[in-house]
């Protein structure tokens, strides 16, 4: 927060924030086991058949039929289809060629925060999430790999491996810094990144930048907790920063809504902005809401040959905040200064 002074770093402090994320790293490793059922589970919910490209190609998934024409050759046409018209047609099969997929989480502090409002942690569900994805890919034949990480695979087991791999790295900076990592990805691949995003837009989009590159397109989905959409709290609040070093004391903590909520919406609209420009696609999934809810939209757009939707009305997001979609779809807060604090009586978490 503006004006808030914090302690410089010294060895007690060091050692302090050592124990701290030697603390989170044994905690999210305990957790991990109930999140990769959980992952196991929400893809198994979504998950029917092979995800492919849904246009023709090579594969073994009927796609259509069209009728002849002088170039096919004859092996492809359909005797039985065409027996029962006067024309002739061929059968056409889906694409299901092999994609490399990259994907990314954000574990850092702002993400364990959870309010009143929801049962879930963003973190918990942005873990949930990221392995459910990483299973319902393997499933449809593509290669995933973490960021910066793990190479490509598409082992089943891979989901157990990442699971492994988030518990022995739930410290690396690569993955509590709050922003993606600042790396070039191969072209025709596609990134995936689920995080709260509460950071400043002009951070992100340095790094969405550095992503997009090569020319690659892809995913953003953004993880916030109810309360940090709508700030419920009334009355004397303390917000408090995820690092535990500023604290702000409001009386009529109902009094700032109306700014928070237009600083929210100045914020969101940044982002959209950016991925539009990009051509990523972007959703937002509030962690009071099913996890399936999120996966089956993401499936869908990674289904559309380019990646991201195709119309650019606003529309209703399974969630119930206001959506877009035009390679964009839903809402983004935005996050100011005093980004990343939470009432006292709630814990020191993700809202702005």
């Amino acid at each position: 927060m503006r004006g808030v002074r914090t302690t410089a770093s010294s060895p007690a402090g060091n050692s302090k924030r050592l124990i701290a994320l030697e603390e989170k790293a044994h905690d999210v490793a305990s957790r991990l086991p109930e999140l990769l059922m959980e992952a196991s589970r929400i893809a198994s919910t979504v998950a029917h058949g092979i995800h492919g490209r849904r246009r023709a190609g090579p594969g073994e998934t009927f796609w259509q039929f069209r009728q002849y024409e002088s170039t096919d050759p004859t092996t492809l046409i359909d005797w039985r289809r065409t027996a029962s018209s006067s024309h002739v047609f061929v059968r056409e099969r889906e694409w299901e060629a092999a994609h490399t997929l990259y994907l990314w989480l954000d574990l850092s502090r702002s993400m364990s925060f959870c309010s009143h409002l929801s049962q879930t942690p963003k973190r918990d569900r942005a873990i949930i999430l990221l392995l459910a994805t990483c299973e319902m890919l393997v499933r449809g034949g593509e290669r995933v790999s973490l960021i910066g990480l793990t190479n490509p695979s598409a082992n089943r087991k891979t989901m157990a491996r990442f699971a492994e791999t988030l518990a022995a790295n739930a410290e690396a900076k690569l993955l509590i810094a709050g922003l993606p990592p600042k790396t070039v990805l191969p072209r025709f691949s596609t990134p995936i990144l689920f995080s709260d995003f509460l950071n400043p837009p002009e951070k992100l989009a340095e790094r969405l930048h550095t992503l997009s590159s090569a020319g690659v397109t892809g995913h953003v989905v953004q993880i916030l907790d109810p309360a940090e959409e709508t700030l419920p709290y009334e009355g004397r609040a303390e917000f408090i920063s995820p690092s535990g070093q500023q604290r702000w004391v409001a009386d009529r903590a109902e009094s700032l809504r109306d700014v928070y909520q237009s600083r929210l919406k100045r914020h969101r609209e940044q982002i959209i902005e950016l991925t539009q420009k990009l051509g990523w696609s972007f959703m937002v999934h509030h962690t009071d809401r099913p996890a399936s809810e999120p996966l089956l939209s993401l499936m869908a757009r990674l289904s559309d040959t380019s990646g991201r939707a195709q119309s650019s009305a606003p529309v209703s997001s399974a969630s119930g905040s206001s959506a877009y979609e035009s390679s964009t779809q839903a809402s983004t807060p935005a996050a100011s200064e005093p980004a990343n604090t939470a009432p006292s009586n709630v814990g020191s978490g993700g809202a702005l």
